[in-house]
């Protein structure tokens, strides 16, 4: 790692240390994340390698972090060698939780824009179309994945796919809880097989909280986090959501009706409400990442510039 001067640490990401830093040669800033991979006798796990390669594909997209590079790392420490990879990825200075923050407190608290919505939930959708055209689910959307280059106005996604090869703990470094906002029912309910649909509800849970500069569903534990949603989208029935009475974590829960979901986001416009109600229980009934790009609701947006 002597092509790198390490600068700070900028995060305890879930998979490990993310430090920033500066490549001696180019004076590029990089964002370096350390990932916690046991290497065995055999090297690198293939999925760890699979993953890496998808990665680094799926980076070709302006809408993803890109990885420039992985650096393999050999440490001897009292005779039993161990290995590291680092990931270098480029370097944003702040993210999409960050951003609606500082709308909402501070000095000066306002909306966001709301062409800057609809600007970056294109970028957003167009980035998750580019990884489910190619297979891979992000599974873990959330505003703090979603990095910002504010003068460009570009949002990029990062934290992808390494989600299998790196197994995910619960509870991340800092022992923040992994935050169950953004998850979606079907996996808040125990289903095994899901698909796409799971970050195209997250997608939905992110353009609300740009819209209200909070979030949507903020549970606290998993069953909390399901009673936000039942309170707001009704209890789901066998009518609504065929099985979802037999997946595995299924309890009778209190009937609730649905309420409007437009009260929830009163500032937003008829077509950005109806776009919204991407939030449908039946995962096979939730809005394509790639069809939510030709919504009524992004009309007024300039389609060139992406």
């Amino acid at each position: 790692m002597e092509k790198y001067d390490k600068l700070e640490k900028v995060g305890e990401g879930t998979y490990g240390k993310v430090y920033k830093a500066k490549d001696k040669a180019s004076g590029q800033l990089v964002a370096l994340k350390k990932t916690r991979l046991e290497m065995d006798e055999e090297g690198i796990p293939p999925t760890a390698l699979r993953e890496v390669s998808l990665l680094q594909m799926l980076s070709q997209s302006l809408y993803v972090v890109r990885l420039l590079c992985v650096e393999h790392v050999d440490t001897n420490k009292n005779g039993s060698s161990k290995a590291n990879l680092y990931l270098v990825f480029e370097y944003l200075d702040t993210d999409l939780k960050k951003f609606i923050d500082s709308h909402r407190k501070g000095s000066n608290p306002r909306p966001l824009p709301s062409s800057l919505i609809q600007s970056f939930l294109f970028q957003l959708c167009k980035g998750v179309a580019h990884c489910h055209s190619h297979g891979v689910l992000h599974r873990d959307l959330k505003p703090q994945n979603l990095l910002l280059d504010k003068d460009k106005g570009i949002l990029k996604i990062a934290d992808l796919g390494l989600g299998r090869a790196f197994t995910v703990p619960l509870k991340s470094y800092t022992h923040e809880i992994v935050t169950l906002w953004y998850r979606a029912p079907e996996v808040l309910l125990g289903s095994t097989h899901y698909s796409t649909a799971v970050d195209m509800w997250s997608v939905g849970c992110i353009f609300a909280e740009m819209v209200r500069r909070q979030a949507l569903f903020p549970g606290d534990s998993e069953f909390q986090q399901l009673l936000h949603i039942f309170r707001l989208l009704g209890t789901p029935t066998e009518k609504q959501w065929p099985g979802v009475t037999s997946l595995k974590d299924w309890h009778e829960y209190p009937r609730w009706e649905p309420q409007n979901l437009a009260r929830a986001v009163p500032s937003l416009s008829s077509d950005g409400v109806d776009l919204l109600s991407m939030l449908k229980y039946d995962p096979a009934e939730r809005i394509s990442a790639k069809a939510a790009m030709d919504h009524p609701y992004f009309d007024s947006v300039d389609k060139s510039q992406f």
